[in-house]
């Protein structure tokens, strides 16, 4: 480009960038040249010929030559641009280009690149939505605010909801970004608006999505019984697109942060969050939108709301999904609580749904196969007796208290055993009561009583011996008739025949 082309450039335009763009040149060149084109008066003024202008150049900016748009690499175009068209990267073409006596960096590669391409400005495309048709969610960051609970300021996000069409929105602030937090900011955000939208634009939340992915989202599981619950669709933007949903970006997050967030004082999340919901109803609400040219709320009154589904009767019970694995032990953990399941499931991982009354346990392709109530403290164990091996299940099941039931079932005799076996204060009996109790099952209750019964006659209540009265039949024999005592004595004659000759008596022979 020559000096003359260039002056024309700054006589149509101020602004350096744009020429920079047109031209290529650096703006520091435009920017000297521009000021020794004002000294000589030639931005205001009809522009002399190239020669004249040649001319002054060399005489009064002798340091500097004309502006060049020549790279080096010209001499090397056809073959960059070959080697750019089969996908070569840079870096490679540049290798290439040094063995054939190319001195330049990789820098004048990328500028000279950038030119091969002329500059496309992107277009976009503006969709608006039918009323009631979508709401879009995000999280924006919202400093600290102070914790009703310390007093200490804590980090902060802001969650907005804004409906696509009136631009009407709901904010609230919460300390975490959890799955348990973004249900209930949802329950919170549709019984503000008095309904549900068709369907909800969001992020690629974790909270939401498990992997973001454009073809097929995971949604979490919990979002999506939500999202079933409340008769809504689930859309989740691309990877890296907030413009997919840039109302709740820019007219929602950005203008919060912007208005109300603006050189605000901390206050509590408390407080904040009922200052906010003014800020919704008045300043937010009844300002002229920027696109629509109406007050939000007011389109959203007028048109929109009527139009929103129903809430259901009752809001959503939020239900926490978790993969787990069976442990040997024939239970999961979950939220420190432990959960029995079959043990033919030992070593697979399993699905559990915790519901507010109960969990719920599925194998990997969703079959129920557990139902327990849930757990109100951390180290609660419930146990289902199915779901322990057979050959194991009376060593966890049979407590003290369940062997004194099943004693007393059996009869009197048997109760006054276990009770004295678990009465020992010395050595722990629980073990020998559990093996007399099993034997109901292959005797049954009625010889069982009356084996207790005859042990307890000779005070002998091991597990051989009641094995043994079962197994010779004894049980209805009964006990021998005790032999009548008599006094013992110490000795065979009296004292007196022993010792009467020491007082003239009678002598002992």
């Amino acid at each position: 480009m020559d000096i003359r082309n260039l002056l024309r450039y700054l006589q149509d335009t101020p602004n350096i960038s744009a020429i920079a763009r047109a031209t290529g040149l650096n703006w520091r060149t435009i920017q000297r040249y521009r000021s020794w084109a004002e000294q000589h008066g030639l931005l205001d003024n009809p522009l002399p010929s190239l020669e004249d202008l040649q001319l002054l150049l060399s005489s009064s900016l002798p340091s500097s030559a004309p502006p060049q748009t020549v790279s080096s690499l010209e001499p090397f175009r056809d073959l960059v641009v070959q080697l750019h068209a089969d996908g070569v990267e840079g870096s490679a073409i540049l290798q290439r280009l040094h063995e054939r006596g190319y001195t330049g960096t990789l820098s004048s590669l990328y500028r000279f690149l950038k030119r091969l391409e002329p500059h496309r400005s992107k277009a976009t495309v503006r969709i608006e939505r039918a009323p009631a048709q979508e709401a879009q969610v995000d999280f924006g960051y919202a400093g600290r605010l102070l914790d009703p609970d310390t007093l200490l300021p804590r980090k902060a996000w802001a969650f907005v909801m804004t409906l696509a069409w009136s631009r009407h929105q709901y904010v609230e602030f919460v300390f975490d970004q959890s799955l348990p937090t973004w249900i209930h900011l949802h329950r919170n955000a549709f019984r503000f608006f008095g309904g549900v939208p068709k369907r909800v634009v969001l992020d690629n939340l974790k909270a939401g999505i498990t992997q973001a992915c454009f073809d097929d989202p995971h949604i979490q599981t919990s979002y999506r019984e939500c999202a079933e619950h409340y008769g809504f669709l689930l859309a989740p933007c691309a990877p890296r697109t907030p413009e997919h949903k840039g109302k709740v970006e820019q007219g929602g997050v950005h203008y919060l942060k912007r208005n109300f967030l603006g050189g605000r004082s901390p206050t509590s999340l408390t407080q904040a969050n009922a200052d906010v919901l003014v800020w919704v109803a008045t300043t937010a609400g009844l300002r002229d939108h920027g696109t629509t040219h109406e007050q939000p709320l007011l389109r959203f009154q007028s048109s929109e709301q009527a139009l929103l589904k129903p809430l259901p009767a009752t809001p959503y019970d939020l239900a926490l999904w978790k993969r787990v694995k069976l442990h040997r032990d024939c239970y999961v953990v979950f939220e420190q609580a432990f959960y029995s399941a079959p043990f033919r499931l030992i070593g697979q991982t399993l699905w559990v749904r915790g519901g507010a009354q109960e969990v719920r346990l599925y194998t990997s392709d969703y079959a129920l196969v557990a139902t327990h109530p849930r757990a109100e403290h951390a180290g609660e164990r419930f146990t289902h007796p199915d779901h322990l091996p057979p050959e194991k299940a009376p060593g966890v099941l049979w407590t003290p208290e369940t062997c004194r039931a099943l004693a007393a079932e059996v009869g009197p005799a048997s109760s006054q055993v276990v009770q004295t076996l678990l009465a020992d204060t010395t050595i722990d009996r629980h073990a020998r009561v559990v093996r007399i109790l099993k034997l109901r099952g292959t005797v049954g209750d009625s010889r069982l009583e009356a084996a207790c019964a005859r042990a307890l006659q000779f005070d002998d209540l091991t597990y051989a011996t009641l094995k043994r009265i079962l197994e010779r039949g004894l049980e209805s024999e009964e006990a021998p008739a005790p032999q009548p005592s008599t006094p013992a004595r110490t000795f065979a004659r009296t004292a007196s025949e022993l010792l009467g000759h020491l007082f003239g008596g009678l002598v002992w022979s």
